[in-house]
């Protein structure tokens, strides 16, 4: 991760293809981005993705600059130009090679940019420890500096970001050259059963990836080029086999129980008897560790509701197990590191922390309780007022609920670490305060810890 500096800005020069593509797309949604347009978020970093025109919207800050603005007052990206990024984009769409199988147990095709939401995650806590039916997770109040939002309509530009007292160094990755889906995809697939993870598995090179690299590094001494496939399918034969096999859609994957849709509302939410997944290729994407839309290009054409039908999915290989004593929340990275007793890095998981609004907590806490499949009870009164709802609500467990599927509740009251309904989006967007992972990242984490377990907040 970078800071906003002359450093950060100079690194526009060399911005990824996707960054520039949402770019292009943000004139069709926004009507008013130039065509050259670059999304730069507060602490420097490209998007890879696009925002949504109904999550955001574009305001001018206190500096004149265009910026992109989410419902709680967030500045989500800083709109900035430049025609060399345009021209580098033409370039690599015109010698782009689409790859055949190349022995990773599939054949590419073309993958598609992603949208964006952001979902009104929430903070809270859950009163027992891994219940067997755990009751709802309760907001409790924040310190009064968290408790209100900037007025919208008078933002001041961001401050650069200074460098903390402290800083984690990690061995750097290499730079991943043009490689195919395929290729990236056994990349990750390998970092992902190694316990590095690269958040969601879609075939796509980015800072998730770059980060799970350089905390394997650190774990073992070793360095890995990440652009000698042979090396990397040669790793993956001793630890599971090709990183694509085969999958039997069974009737009970077929059956559900699904969820049409799932609201934005939470009075709408709550009267759902449980935040299901929506759809069967919702599920498998999650049971995975793939994005949604990578799912589909691997079976075009593929009814994912019928059972009996065979279809391709990540190999992903066991979960990862081990006694975590202590954990690192990197909000600097954009990423937990897990430790064991004697010290030694074992995990990491790429991760969504905190706010410019609503910060997570500095210093050093301990885990104090944790929960799987946690309901969770909505209070307006305290933080957090989402739409027109003015009630406590009490929304059921499920996947699709604001907290995931687990909870680990941490010794700060309303803080912790927990799932998401939307893993694409871990190190890519805001929370409010808590630490968020994929569902699976979150679940093999609260696996290896107890109450007790160290979390320790770097800036």
């Amino acid at each position: 991760m970078t800071f906003v500096s002359r450093a950060g800005i100079a690194l526009l020069a060399a911005v990824s293809v996707l960054a520039l593509a949402s770019a292009a797309k943000a004139q069709d949604s926004f009507g008013r981005l130039p065509a050259n347009a670059v999304l730069v978020t507060p602490q420097g970093e490209i998007l890879d993705y696009l925002p949504e025109s109904g999550d955001v919207q574009m305001m001018r800050d206190r500096r004149g600059r265009t910026v992109l603005v989410d419902a709680w007052g967030n500045v989500v990206a800083t709109v900035m130009g430049s025609g060399r990024q345009r021209n580098e984009a033409r370039r690599r769409e015109m010698n782009r090679d689409y790859y055949t199988d190349q022995g990773l147990g599939f054949s590419e095709q073309g993958y598609p940019d992603q949208g964006f939401s952001e979902p009104g995650d929430v903070t809270g806590s859950v009163p027992d420890y891994r219940d067997a039916t755990p009751p709802s997770v309760e907001r409790q109040e924040l310190p009064d500096s968290f408790s209100t939002l900037p007025d919208e309509n008078d933002m001041a530009a961001l401050p650069p970001e200074e460098y903390p007292s402290q800083r984690q160094t990690l061995p750097p990755a290499a730079q991943i050259t043009k490689k195919s889906s395929a290729e990236i995809t056994a990349l990750q697939v390998f970092l992902d059963r190694e316990g590095f993870s690269p958040g969601v598995i879609d075939g796509r090179s980015g800072s998730n990836v770059t980060k799970a690299i350089e905390a394997w590094q650190q774990a073992t001494g070793e360095t890995l080029d990440p652009n000698n496939t042979d090396d990397i399918m040669e790793r993956l034969r001793f630890s599971g086999g090709l990183p694509i096999t085969s999958y039997t859609i069974t009737a009970a994957d077929a059956a559900g129980p699904y969820v049409a849709s799932i609201p934005e509302d939470y009075a709408h939410k709550a009267a759902l008897p449980h935040l299901s997944f929506t759809s069967t290729t919702e599920m498998l994407g999650e049971k995975f560790h793939m994005d949604e839309a990578y799912l589909r290009e691997l079976n075009p054409g593929v009814d994912f509701t019928v059972p009996g039908t065979i279809i391709k999915v990540i190999n992903p290989g066991e979960m990862k197990k081990g006694k975590v004593s202590r954990i690192i929340a990197d909000k600097y990275r954009k990423q937990v590191f897990a430790y064991d007793e004697a010290g030694t890095l074992i995990a990491a998981y790429p991760a969504t922390i905190g706010s410019s609004d609503t910060p997570s907590p500095s210093g050093t806490v301990q885990v104090d309780r944790i929960a799987f499949d946690p309901g969770y009870t909505y209070n307006p009164k305290i933080n957090f007022k989402q739409g027109e709802n003015d009630k406590v609500l009490t929304l059921q467990p499920g996947p699709n609920g604001p907290v995931g599927t687990v909870w680990i509740a941490l010794s700060k009251p309303t803080y912790g670490i927990h799932g998401t309904p939307e893993p694409s989006k871990i190190g890519k967007t805001q929370s409010h305060g808590c630490v968020r992972l994929t569902n699976w990242d979150a679940t093999e984490l609260a696996k290896m810890v107890s109450v007790g377990t160290t979390v320790e907040f770097l800036d």
